[in-house]
């Protein structure tokens, strides 16, 4: 058998595509009507240029023509779609078009017939062509569009009849009604995309699987869905949400990318193999995450029926028969040729004789197709036990969700294609007859055997009950004494002798008990509180919920911290208190609360004149600069928003929540963290993706925090009638010096405003770049704000993207569809 290298699997895989060079007579397109049509040469740009479609000539096959889609933004060429796989055309006549019944369709020029003839169709059912259109959406989808009044409808796309490659947002599976089914179809090679012998797709039968056919035979099984990922799949990237649905009507999945500005693009090969390649815009090239299989286990039943396959069963051979099974063909076995598989051993019985259940851990669990499954989140991994152990045909079990733990899988027949995995896996309970457990359980508990060892077990209890009661009254009498020293400990440091420890009955006091009608807000970490102390002060309670995130290091940080910081655009803390699980930080009281309630809510941002929203953008400016520069530590806040800065009675602003903020030494200039945790939206690039933070990580948030000042408009909303983000907006219309357009409504009227909002809106811009050596320090901020000196121009921020809406008869590509099994792998920490 031969094995390919990563390196090679990638020239496999991206084959040299020799695009046509475009002459300058030639041009870009955004629709194709029914009187503007696709020549070759001519190319059609999604609208935010991602993708393109057109014409080319795969590898050295210089002869043939195809209409295809490509990631029009990598420097790398990589083709993801091809309308005539099977019908090449041999000359640049093409022309793609909207026929007179409103079809998208691909004719050429028949020199021998003198008329154009029809190669390739999209082949749907339409009234008229009159109200049609062809546009290639930002995901990549080709999309047919019928104009039916004021409702547009898609009456055909791309996604629904895919060539080799997924992309994000595109679904694959079955309608369990029509029988309509998604897949993956391999090229012949990398010269011809015509049908390859390999397929991609989920076999329904049974329990739903994920199968690579080749030559129409299983060749590589990715497996069943088991609540979060592939069975067979054990490492999952952290960048990708997947949906999984597995109802009466279908069973699918789709695949999106979280951060808009990778690219994926997961294919199957002509030589059968799942390739999954991402494209990063900092890095500029494609970076191979996954491809399989990867060696010999993962080959589909490659130790025959009833075995294991182990690749790190040492030097040992990789086949091993399931407990209770022995080799079919010993003679075979012994010379390490596992293809005939095990059977039970001879003799044994497995039916009310005393047998049980002995545990194969960490594995892909054996095909499904024959499986019984009952999804019920009700039955417990012990209630699966018991149901298998009723049924003497009942051979193995697990549960159906490996996360809730829940449902039930068993197999009654033969079970092909188990593999062990090292770290991540399902564990897979085999029934065995009473002898094998009992050898099973002499294994684990030694020569006492299970019954022996529970006896041990609770006598070792017990004396260790008699030896913890006589310390029982030494732990009671010392207990308040422990609570100070772990409160002393706790804020040994801080260094703040005015840093006040409040007792708990005076907050609750100051609170009337935590009542709802005194809360100001709720974040990830906990709520925060209105209070009024006896002497009459007012205080601000930030409560930690004791299942919240941020622990003793995060809560000794932001004290820490604080207690530190004395500027007039940080916000003061007074104190905290510590009782057993309670922790809380006791702020100065700030009658208007925070930014967003202002500039996001339509009747209050009225009261946020120009005048007013600038010195908040200057306030915060300069905040940041004293936690970067002017304070005794260099500080990264790393969670700046606008639900972080309050705002006093003169709107004064304060930044708040210092509970994620990381110091710095005073040569350093960045740093990593394996934790990502933060707001998504404010988070620079570098950060979400890498995990890298620094001062400019800061100066992205500020970026962002200015938009929305200026625009009164938040960053995640839609705009344009498009899910574009609030800074993809701006750039757009920044492009096409508009980008005073985007000014919030309430400030309109005012005088002097657009040379003000233009310089801001430039210098939140040059803040959220995509690369942080681009983007200015909070010194460099504060000087534009103060100075009238030329901006530089912005150059290309982060974080660019659209999503794409559609109507419902095209589910493929809309977000938050209904889900049975729904997996987020996002490491971003929500606040």
């Amino acid at each position: 058998m031969k094995f390919y290298t990563s390196k090679e699997l990638i020239l496999i895989n991206i084959p040299l595509f020799l695009l046509l060079v475009l002459h300058s007579s030639c041009h870009s397109l955004h629709r194709i009507t029914p009187s503007q049509s696709l020549k070759d040469g001519d190319v059609l740009l999604s609208d935010g240029g991602t993708f393109g479609l057109g014409f080319f000539t795969p590898g050295n096959n210089s002869r043939k023509r195809y209409v295809g889609i490509w990631y029009n933004k990598s420097s790398e060429p990589a083709v993801v779609w091809v309308a005539n796989r099977q019908n090449p055309l041999y000359n640049t006549s093409g022309v793609l078009s909207i026929d007179t019944y409103g079809n998208i369709i691909l004719v050429y020029n028949d020199t021998s017939l003198n008329r154009n003839s029809p190669i390739w169709s999209s082949d749907v059912s339409i009234s008229s062509f009159s109200h049609t259109f062809a546009e290639l959406q930002e995901t990549g989808n080709l999309v047919l569009i019928r104009n039916e009044g004021r409702r547009s409808k898609v009456v055909w796309q791309s996604f629904d009849y895919p060539s080799d490659t997924l992309l994000s947002y595109m679904k694959m599976g079955v309608d369990r009604k029509t029988g309509f089914n998604r897949f993956l179809t391999s090229w012949k090679s990398p010269d011809d995309p015509g049908l390859g012998n390999a397929t991609r797709m989920i076999n329904p039968t049974g329990y739903p699987q994920m199968f690579i056919y080749k030559n129409g035979a299983p060749f590589w099984r990715a497996g069943s869905w088991t609540g979060q990922r592939w069975s067979g799949i054990p490492l999952m990237t952290n960048i990708f949400n997947i949906t999984y649905i597995d109802n009466a009507n279908e069973v699918s999945y789709m695949t999106r990318v979280m951060d808009p500005s990778v690219f994926l693009r997961i294919v199957i090969n002509n030589s059968g193999y799942y390739l999954r390649n991402i494209w990063q815009v900092n890095e500029n090239k494609w970076t191979q995450t996954l491809y399989g299989p990867r060696e010999d286990c993962d080959h589909y039943a490659h130790c025959g029926s009833n075995s294991n396959c182990d690749p790190y069963n040492g030097d040992k051979f990789e086949c091993v028969c399931l407990p209770g099974f022995e080799p079919v063909n010993p003679q075979e076995w012994n010379m390490r040729n596992g293809s005939s598989g095990c059977m039970r051993k001879k003799n044994v019985s497995i039916c009310k004789s005393g047998e049980g259940f002995v545990k194969v851990a960490r594995v892909k669990v054996p095909d499904t197709s024959k499986a019984r499954a009952d999804k019920s989140e009700s039955i417990s991994l012990k209630g699966c036990e018991e149901k298998c152990l009723r049924d003497c045909s009942c051979l193995a079990y697990t549960n159906v969700d490996e996360v809730k733990q829940s449902g039930c899988l068993t197999w009654h027949a033969d079970m092909e294609d188990i593999r062990a995995f090292d770290s991540v896996g399902q564990d897979l309970y085999v029934r065995v007859d009473a002898e094998e457990l009992a050898k099973d359980e002499r294994k684990h508990y030694g020569s006492l055997g299970k019954k022996g060892m529970v006896t041990l077990v609770v006598i070792s209890i017990c004396l260790t009950t008699f030896l913890a009661i006589s310390f029982v009254y030494w732990f009671v009498k010392n207990k308040n004494q422990a609570k100070r020293m772990h409160e002393s400990d706790l804020f040994d440091g801080a260094d703040n002798s005015d840093l006040t420890l409040f007792d708990l009955k005076d907050i609750v006091e100051a609170t009337n008990n935590f009542s709802d009608t005194k809360m100001l807000g709720r974040g990830g970490f906990g709520s925060v509180y209105k209070g009024q102390l006896k002497d009459g002060m007012e205080i601000a309670v930030k409560r930690l919920s004791k299942y919240s995130g941020q622990g003793v290091e995060e809560f000794r940080n932001e004290v820490t911290l604080i207690a530190k910081l004395q500027h007039r655009n940080l916000v003061r803390i007074l104190g905290c208190c510590v009782d057993g699980e309670e922790k809380m930080l006791i702020y100065e009281y700030l009658p208007n609360k925070s930014l967003d309630s202002f500039i996001f809510d339509q009747a209050k941002k009225l009261q946020l004149d120009w005048r007013k929203r600038f010195g908040i953008i200057c306030g915060v400016a300069r905040g940041i600069l004293y936690l970067h520069q002017d304070s005794r530590l260099r500080i990264i806040h790393r969670d700046l928003k606008a639900s972080n800065v309050l705002l006093d009675s003169t709107m004064n602003p304060k930044i708040a929540d210092f509970g994620m903020a990381r110091i710095f030494g005073g040569d350093q200039t960045e740093a990593n963290t394996n934790r990502i945790v933060g707001t998504y939206g404010y988070m620079s690039p570098e950060y979400a993706m890498e995990g890298i933070f620094s001062i400019k990580s800061d100066a992205y948030s500020f970026g962002i925090l200015l938009l929305e000042i200026v625009t009164g408009r938040k960053n995640s909303g839609h705009y344009n009638d498009i899910t574009s983000t609030l800074v993809g907006h701006i750039w757009n219309l920044w492009r096409e010096s508009r980008a005073v357009e985007i000014v919030d409504p309430s400030l309109l009227g005012e005088t002097c405003l657009e040379n003000a909002v233009q310089k801001c809106i430039q210098i939140g811009l040059l803040c959220v770049q995509e690369y942080a050596t681009d983007r200015p320090t909070m010194l460099e901020v504060i000087s534009m704000l103060d100075n009238d000196s030329t901006l530089p121009p912005p150059k290309k921020p982060a974080f660019l993207f659209k999503k794409t809406d559609c109507d419902d008869s095209n589910p493929s590509v809309i977000e938050g569809v209904n889900s049975v099994n729904e997996m987020s792998t996002t490491v971003v920490e929500a606040r």
